[in-house]
Parts: C-alpha cells; sequence; structure tokens
C-alpha cells in the first residue's frame, strides 16, 4: 500500500468572507501542490476542504499521514468527535454540526483510506505548512482582487 503525506492549510479573509485552502500531497519525495477558494465562506470550511480535496487526488486505497495546523479537523479523529456524532445521528449532544456535509465527504474518504492525523503549530517552522499557508492566502488575494475590480 502507497505511503502518502498530506500537508493542509486554510484561510479566509473576515470569516465569512473570502477563503482559500492548500494541500501538498508528498509520495516517494515527488510533490502535488493544489488549491481552491470560494468568495463566501468560513476558515473551518476552508480547512475542512484542504484535506478533502488532499484525500480526493488519490486513485487508490493509500496509508495517509495528514498534517494540519486546524485543531478543528484534526481533534475531530484524535479525540473521536467523529464516532461520537456519527453514533448521536450527526448531531453534537442535541445540537446540529456544522458543515455537516463536508464532515460526511471527509469522514467517507478517511473511512476508505489508512488515515492518521498529525497536529502541526501554524505559523512556525514546518516548511510544508507555512507553503500551505502561502497558497491558501494567494486564493484568497486573487478572490479579493476579483472582488475589487
Amino acid at each position: 500500500m502507497k505511503h502518502i503525506q498530506i500537508y493542509t492549510d486554510g484561510a479566509c479573509s473576515y470569516n465569512p468572507g473570502p477563503g482559500g485552502w492548500g494541500a501538498i500531497l508528498i509520495y516517494n519525495g515527488v510533490e502535488k501542490r493544489i488549491s481552491g477558494g470560494e468568495p463566501n465562506t468560513t476558515n473551518n470550511r476552508m480547512e475542512l476542504l484542504a484535506v478533502i480535496n488532499g484525500l480526493s487526488c488519490l486513485k487508490e486505497k493509500c496509508e495517509v499521514e495528514i498534517f494540519s495546523d486546524s485543531a478543528y479537523v484534526v481533534n475531530a479523529y484524535i479525540q473521536n468527535w467523529v464516532d461520537n456524532w456519527k453514533a448521536n445521528g450527526w448531531k453534537k449532544q442535541k445540537n446540529s454540526i456544522k458543515n455537516l456535509e463536508l464532515w460526511k465527504q471527509l469522514d467517507s474518504l478517511v473511512n476508505f483510506h489508512n488515515v492518521k492525523f498529525i497536529k502541526v503549530k501554524g505559523h512556525s517552522d514546518n516548511v510544508y505548512n507555512n507553503e500551505c499557508d502561502k497558497m491558501a492566502r494567494e486564493q484568497v488575494d486573487k478572490i479579493l482582487g476579483g472582488i475589487n475590480e
């Protein structure tokens, strides 16, 4: 089974507002960089979409390490929030879960692959996390440039 590393980050200007995401996939030393954005979104949606889009690039079942600075995404799996939500009918206690459609999409991908989530410190010395942040911010700038034109 292939072993893939995926670094991800999301960014948002104003929250909600223009947002972007970036992901770097690494397999056998080869990097693939992907990014995208939305004109009206939240930072949490961008964090989720970075992971979803990274995993969606994989054409077969893989062992995947996801590196993210998003406690929202990483803790959902490390602290078993997603399992609890599913056991509770995709609800958090009596409240609905924000970004439910994205969580369901992510969970389907996570269950297909063998995924391990690893929390990295944002805006520090992790080169790939910093690159993902730069890619996400470039998407925000592209959207803002289009808005201002």
